[in-house]
């Protein structure tokens, strides 16, 4: 009794812990049951019997947008922060009730992969803020919809469904996504859908969008792709040069896939194919018109008739125009005139060509230049075997090294000559097949014989024959001689104008001089060679034949000399 009469600060505090029902251990922390006995302005009044009333405003309440409902009388969850505040006012909050519980429901729907309502009613960076039902979740922009949305104001403060994707209680952390929930739904109906479709089957749709590479057709809830290729037989740029969005379109369904749930479109399936009957309508070796209506890197498209392309390879475009862009021969638009060179109609595949629906230049050129028949052209371009020179008709003719001029020849002779110059030539031989012109212009020099007399001019001339020439013109790299009075004329190189250095001199001849040489043997063209060195060695070996001999002890000198007087 006397700890009664004299309690301890003890005993005051545990008196008053049980007259408020333990409430540091068993009110503060929890959600509790408590009766709204007065609304009084925005808020409620609520006794949780504590030993005073807290306040609640109306608006946790209720859902964003919604009327609260309550009435004096009503019994509803709160969550106890306090028991007394500095007013002696129990802090209460239906919010954090409502949170509490949110969470643990929300836990459970997540585990079950429920989805869960909720409602928009704010912004943040990134996306928006969903409130289910007490608990906040963060809804990412990419979850809004299935397509981007410009204006989210009309889903926003409207209950809707939603998928939890992710929750994190410690953190406080909730995504939510609303385009999981409505591809979903979309699955499921477009499932219901494609079960009354069928391949072949014909249907009416709408475009909805289009893009570069084809048109999206809703056929009534589910949506098909119409491939730029299946729009129409001909070439079809761009989608929109067919069709247009909010066009009403018959098409046919060419494909469903039952695992992907796509479905392919077709429009040209219902035209009659062009293609039917094509070998019979292009046999090879026909001349067409048709227009380029596509150029690449390896040729050109030409359009025969709505539907049917062939195609001019680049090899096929031009006789002489080589390694050239298609671009530059032909341009899109234009109306050309082709030949039929293959058709493969397994394939959809018609080979043209440009080129042979033009005269073969190379025949045009051999019919109006024979074989030793005078030209005149343009030194294109030299090579180091020779010069190439452009002739009529746009083709080129070459002149080999060894054909430029008599007595010289490599880079000599290439050097006699520059890019651009005006140059005659004559022609000594045609291969249309190979499209080859072979040309000589030593041919037209002075004292040349002609194509036909040079075989029949050295005919008689035999190689190692001592002849007498006279000498026709005095180069710097050697002479030009005739066999004769009236035979066939030749050349003495340099080299050869005798035995020592000395010798080789062509100034100290001089046009019109006679001297002996032997025939060192014929060119291409059957012009001969002479050599004076090749005359004196083989004087000199048959002096040393006839007047010399290995045991006599006779000198060159001697024996030379011998030589001498007995040709007197």
């Amino acid at each position: 009794m006397a700890s009664v009469a004299n309690p301890t600060r003890d005993d005051f505090a545990a008196m008053l812990d049980e007259s408020l029902g333990g409430a540091s251990g068993g009110f503060e922390g929890r959600v509790v049951k408590g009766t709204i006995t007065a609304i009084e302005n925005d808020k409620a009044v609520i006794d949780v019997g504590l030993k005073s009333e807290g306040r609640v405003a109306l608006r946790e309440f209720a859902m964003p947008g919604q009327p609260h409902g309550l009435s004096v009388g009503d019994e509803v969850e709160v969550y106890v922060d306090r028991v007394e505040n500095a007013d002696g006012e129990a802090m209460l909050s239906r919010d954090r009730a409502r949170r509490e519980a949110s969470w643990d429901k929300l836990e459970s729907e997540f585990g079950e992969g429920k989805r869960v309502d909720g409602v928009i009613f704010g912004r943040v960076k990134g996306g928006f803020t969903v409130d289910l039902d007490g608990a906040v979740a963060f809804l990412p922009g990419s979850q809004v919809d299935i397509r981007p949305v410009r204006d989210v104001q009309p889903l926003m403060d409207i209950p809707q469904p939603f998928q939890i994707l992710k929750m994190d209680r410690r953190r406080g952390n909730i995504v939510v996504s609303r385009r999981a929930v409505l591809e979903e739904t979309r699955a499921e109906q477009r499932t219901g859908l494609i079960q009354n479709l069928a391949e072949g089957q014909i249907i009416d749709g709408v475009v909805k969008n289009i893009t570069d590479y084809g048109a999206f057709v809703d056929l009534g809830g589910i949506d098909g792709l119409l491939h730029v290729t299946d729009m129409s037989y001909k070439r079809v740029n761009h989608p929109n040069e067919v069709i247009n969005i909010g066009d009403t379109v018959k098409v046919q369904i060419v494909r469903i896939n039952q695992d992907t749930q796509r479905i392919s479109l077709g429009m040209k399936q219902l035209e009659s194919d062009p293609w039917e009957g094509v070998v019979a309508k292009y046999p090879i070796g026909a001349k067409l018109h048709g227009t380029v209506t596509n150029i690449t890197e390896y040729g050109a498209f030409v359009e025969l008739e709505a539907g049917i392309e062939g195609l001019v390879h680049v090899s096929e475009m031009s006789w002489t125009k080589k390694n050239v862009h298609p671009g530059k021969i032909v341009s899109t638009s234009q109306e050309v005139d082709v030949i039929v060179l293959e058709v493969d109609s397994d394939k959809r595949r018609i080979s043209l060509g440009l080129k042979q629906a033009n005269q073969n230049p190379w025949h045009a050129f051999a019919d109006q230049h024979p074989v030793g028949s005078q030209v005149e052209g343009e030194v294109k371009n030299a090579t180091e075997f020779g010069l190439f020179i452009g002739l009529d008709g746009d083709v080129d003719g070459m002149v080999h090294m060894s054909d430029i001029a008599w007595g010289i020849s490599g880079e000599d002779a290439l050097a006699l000559h520059r890019k651009g110059e005006q140059v005659k030539a004559v022609v000594l031989d045609i291969d249309v097949d190979k499209e080859r012109i072979s040309l000589g212009m030593k041919q037209l020099e002075k004292g040349a014989p002609a194509a036909a007399g040079t075989a029949a001019a050295s005919g008689s001339l035999r190689k190692g024959e001592i002849v007498t020439v006279t000498i026709l013109e005095v180069r710097d790299g050697g002479l030009e001689v005739q066999a004769g009075d009236d035979g066939a004329t030749g050349f003495i190189k340099r080299t050869d104008l005798g035995r020592d250095r000395d010798e080789q001199r062509p100034d100290r001849f001089q046009v019109g001089q006679k001297l002996d040489a032997m025939v060192a043997g014929f060119d291409r063209s059957k012009k001969p060679n002479f050599s004076i060195k090749a005359h004196q060695l083989a004087e000199e070996k048959q002096a040393v034949e006839q007047y010399g001999s290995s045991d006599s002890g006779a000198s060159l000198g001697d024996i030379l000399g011998e030589a001498l007087k007995g040709k007197k």
